[in-house]
């Protein structure tokens, strides 16, 4: 579901998810979602699932410019992790868990120590420690992945669910206000659902409008929903 708001604050979130019933939110590390697992904010707190791509791409971006031995071994076990993750791409939760208890946790169990050696080596306000810590302070959310195989290791899902939005922002000129920012919501939220159920979404949308242009019933509006489209 695409949601439109003028504010990426915590409210923002709270609000959007408060009467869901899912307990697993996997997010970037922006400190906007942090409220959802805190009981101070909320009744049912959250359990926060991070992203490791979004960790990984702060020592890809060091290493551009500054090459480091830490940086190397980070992205190595990183490495190591997702190449696990591959032989288990599409299995069911309970055979990645297994696997991932047996395989990844090790690699998992000994990284964090690592990192706070390295840290006693580096500057307090390096780029470095501030990375490391980036990684530390969320570790708990890292490391969820290890305990539910439901999980995936980062977001890209759904960053590659939201890419063409960003990239048609400029041709989309009817997003000019609220109205024109909910109706872009609407439409992506409908053409991602039919992408979901593996279906057409011009051969759905073209279908569909057939359908009302002949009168289709609103109280048969779930006929149209795109899980029930038949091609």
């Amino acid at each position: 579901m695409f949601h439109h708001s003028r504010s990426r604050c915590g409210e923002t979130a709270r609000a959007l998810l408060k009467d869901h019933r899912g307990r697993i939110l996997q997010v970037d590390g922006y400190q906007g979602y942090d409220s959802l697992a805190d009981p101070a904010f909320t009744k049912r707190p959250w359990e926060i699932a991070y992203c490791w791509v979004h960790w990984r791409r702060r020592f890809v971006e060091f290493s551009r410019t500054t090459p480091s031995p830490i940086c190397d071994t980070v992205l190595e076990r990183i490495a190591t992790l997702y190449r696990i993750e591959a032989t288990v791409r599409g299995q069911s939760p309970e055979r990645r868990l297994k696997v991932r208890r047996a395989l990844s946790a090790p690699i998992v169990a000994t990284l964090r120590p690592w990192l706070e050696a390295q840290l006693e080596r580096l500057p307090s306000g390096s780029d470095l420690a501030r990375h490391i810590n980036y990684a530390l302070k969320r570790w708990t959310g890292l490391t969820r992945f290890l305990a539910d195989g439901r999980i995936e290791m980062d977001t890209n899902p759904v960053e590659n669910a939201i890419r063409p939005v960003p990239l048609t922002r400029k041709h989309a000129l009817f997003a000019g206000n609220d109205d024109g920012d909910w109706t872009w919501a609407r439409c992506a939220s409908l053409i991602g659902t039919t992408k979901l159920n593996g279906i057409d979404p011009e051969a759905y949308l073209a279908a569909t409008l057939r359908r009302l242009l002949g009168g289709n019933m609103k109280s048969d509006i779930d006929d149209l929903m795109p899980w029930a489209f038949a091609g």
